[in-house]
């Protein structure tokens, strides 16, 4: 099994330099159901992998001059304060048991991954919707700020109550928020996503006992991936890869539904 969660690791980092994001969405799941890592935990180990991959990602977007500063600073305004004021008061203070309906009980770990499988359900949505958006050829409309620090709260809100850097809703905020290029959106979501996640991780630091030798192994194996997704973006039409991680998606969120709540 663990075999497996170090191949997924891989398809971690190929997922985020094929379409700048996508990838955080498979890294819980992979720690909790191939690893046998608390669901809790997960998110915080996610925001580390996902943190780390996306920051060599969106270094090497930006020797090509594919990355936004302006428009992840205007993000960072917002989500990165929102990301590391959830992880840092409110995770610790969910409970293990939340609520208990008809001799069902909704423990903290069923909490956590049903709420991460309707965002993957949300996320392929979106990713099967948008798989087809348009490259932006004219980039000189004003940035609406206060729709950006709305999308930078509530993209934050989300990173740092699932360990999911919302890649999946950052491409298509700027491309059609904020007019940039889709090979330019996809450098600065890296940059976003490196940024949330990694100063969000930092608000778990006294909360959670973290194994470092396998939080490195992990990461160091999906910053292989990204390497190697970078690499297959220059052959692979980016619009049908996206929809086709869309599909795989949604059928993953579907499973951790049936599983957490009818299979367990």
């Amino acid at each position: 099994m663990h075999i497996a969660g170090y191949l997924a690791a891989v398809l971690i980092g190929v997922s985020l330099g094929l379409i700048g994001g996508g990838g955080s969405i498979l890294t819980v799941p992979v720690l909790v159901y191939l690893f046998g890592i608390n669901p809790l935990l997960s998110t915080s180990y996610s925001l580390f992998v996902v943190g780390s991959t996306s920051l060599v990602g969106a270094f090497n977007n930006y020797r090509k001059g594919l990355v936004s500063i302006k428009t992840a600073f205007l993000f960072g305004l917002s989500s990165i304060t929102t990301v590391f004021l959830t992880r840092k008061f409110i995770i610790p203070a969910i409970p293990k048991n939340i609520a208990e309906i008809g001799g069902f009980t909704i423990t903290e770990s069923i909490f956590t991954m049903v709420l991460f499988a309707i965002l993957m359900v949300i996320a392929s949505i979106s990713m099967i919707r948008n798989g087809s958006i348009k490259e932006n050829v004219i980039n000189n409309k004003k940035i609406n700020l206060a729709k950006l620090l709305v999308y930078g709260t509530a993209i934050g809100f989300v990173t740092g109550l699932l360990g999911a850097g919302g890649g999946f809703l950052l491409i298509p905020t700027l491309v059609l928020l904020v007019k940039l290029p889709m090979k330019e959106a996809v450098g600065t979501s890296l940059l976003i996503i490196a940024l949330n996640s990694l100063i969000g991780f930092t608000g778990d630091l006294g909360h959670f006992s973290m194994d470092w030798k396998f939080l490195l192994t992990i990461t160091a194996i999906a910053v292989v991936g990204i390497f190697s997704g970078g690499v297959l973006a220059k052959k692979i039409p980016g619009e049908k890869l996206k929809k086709g991680f869309g599909w795989f998606v949604l059928l993953m969120g579907l499973y951790i539904i049936g599983k957490e709540i009818f299979f367990r």
